[in-house]
């Protein structure tokens, strides 16, 4: 029992510099993939969350919810569509998006965070005007291009005590509803808060040279060479919208974005309590 105790005082001596390098600073968070689903892993990242605030680190949690959108369109019997890898969003589907995120997935978070032990509020991007949208350019119906974030709401929680759960709805002056991006939202978010760092949780261990050679993994990427990394293929597909929201908010002023393996459990304290880190971090 000794030698368990004195591992365990081992472990929180050694995370106790990247506590006080954090202590205060903001942290966002990109929740989605096989985290977001499997009941252990969302439970292994809810409790992440809670320590990292326990010990006063601003963590706020960015969240889309694609499957249960699709589940919920399913059920309603209205056929999902995909234009480009993007959700076509007509005012039907729209109204099921806000239901689903802002409704159902939001809530779900902000319990499970109360269940654990957290304080959390769920908020949306229509709550204070937080993400103000237009239409994005080409045939995607009320799928949103971000024009302002207005933070006082998650400041406001934060100040409060409480970690802000944010679905990535959107709106206009004329009160349509946009679908937004997550990714990109997160990553907006990230650069209007000034946070230090943004984490986005993936399906995969990172950015790799050979999608399917694990072992090919780059760890650290600088945000001039992304263009690069695409014309070589290297960066392609669904990885391209993820990465260039880790290139916009290292450009906008956040010190570094992440994109780690959200199927190991505790993910995000490897990489936020260890020099080694864990996946692929972007950096100006």
């Amino acid at each position: 029992m000794k030698d368990i105790n004195t591992m365990k005082a081992t472990v929180l001596t050694a995370a106790l510099p990247y506590i006080q390098k954090y202590y205060g600073k903001t942290v966002v968070i990109k929740y989605g993939g096989n985290a977001m689903i499997h009941p252990d892993l969302k439970k292994a990242v809810m409790s992440d969350i809670i320590l990292l605030s326990l010990v006063g680190i601003h963590v706020v949690l960015i969240h889309g919810g694609g499957p249960e959108i699709s589940g919920m369109m399913k059920k309603l019997d209205i056929e999902s569509r995909f234009v480009n890898g993007l959700r076509y969003t007509d005012k039907e589907t729209a109204e099921v998006v806000q239901m689903v995120l802002a409704g159902k997935t939001n809530k779900d978070l902000v319990g499970l965070i109360g269940q654990l032990g957290g304080k959390a509020v769920g908020l949306c991007g229509i709550d204070g005007c937080m993400i103000q949208a237009k239409k994005l350019e080409g045939d995607y119906g009320y799928v949103g291009d971000i024009t302002k974030i207005d933070t006082t709401p998650i400041v406001n929680a934060i100040d409060s005590g409480y970690i802000p759960v944010v679905a990535t709805v959107g709106t206009d002056c004329k009160g349509n509803i946009y679908n937004i991006n997550a990714d990109t939202a997160a990553a907006e978010i990230a650069g209007a808060l000034h946070a230090e760092n943004i984490i986005t949780l993936t399906d995969i261990r990172g950015l790799m040279e050979d999608v399917n050679d694990e072992d090919s993994l780059i760890p650290v990427v600088h945000v001039d060479e992304v263009a690069d990394l695409v014309e070589k293929g290297i960066i392609s597909g669904g990885m391209i919208p993820k990465v260039q929201s880790c290139e916009n908010a290292v450009r906008a002023g956040v010190k570094k974005a992440v994109m780690i393996d959200g199927r190991i459990e505790h993910s995000i304290l490897v990489e936020m309590f260890s020099d080694e880190g864990i996946g692929t971090m972007f950096l100006p």
